[in-house]
């Protein structure tokens, strides 16, 4: 009886997806006016050190201005965000954001991430916005501490601390908070968990 060997040699020609490593985006919601720039550059570079691609979105025409007077120009109109461009959706805070804790269009934005399973992060009195949308009902969170009692009443449960993570849902209470916020939306988005 013969043995016959084959050897198969050749050039492999589909990349196995579990070697790709693929860099995440994610889009932080600024206010048009007053977004508080602490939280804002403490969220987005802790994010861009975490290896994860950070897109601007506002309702600005032109740019959109901080309490300080930093000015930041926006990748994304509002009515151009497209929920499969991203991995998740961060408001960020500051005077400002008051003045979108009742946009329609914010809470089904906010809805759409949240509902497909997808990070959906909110600091100092942006989590307002996820109340108000109805994404917090039962759920414990956080928030700037004057803005508790108006949390408490659209159903979350608050939680006096700096971040809080519910599922796919992080809140954070405000400026000292964005480092740990950021970092906690990156291990989130990269390892599927956070830590700590």
């Amino acid at each position: 009886m013969k043995t016959v060997i084959v050897i198969f040699t050749g050039i492999q020609n589909q990349i196995n997806p579990a070697d790709v490593v693929q860099t995440k985006s994610i889009l932080i919601i600024v206010p048009a006016e007053n977004f508080n720039e602490q939280e804002f550059l403490g969220t987005k570079n802790t994010l861009e050190r975490n290896g994860l691609n950070v897109f601007i979105g506002s309702d600005a025409n032109t740019v959109c201005t901080g309490t300080q007077g930093m000015k930041v120009k926006a990748d994304v109109s509002f009515f151009n965000i497209h929920v499969n461009n991203f991995a998740g959706i961060v408001f960020t805070g500051g005077p400002g954001v008051l003045n979108y804790w009742d946009n329609n269009f914010l809470w089904k934005t906010a809805g759409k991430f949240c509902n497909s399973g997808k990070l959906t992060a909110a600091i100092c009195s942006a989590p307002l916005i996820l109340a108000r949308a109805g994404l917090l009902n039962g759920k414990e969170a956080t928030c700037f501490p004057k803005d508790k009692d108006k949390l408490e009443r659209e159903g979350a449960v608050y939680i006096d601390r700096n971040v809080v993570v519910a599922g796919n849902i992080i809140t954070a209470q405000g400026p000292y908070a964005a480092v740990e916020f950021g970092m906690k939306i990156a291990e989130l988005l990269k390892y599927g968990r956070t830590y700590g």
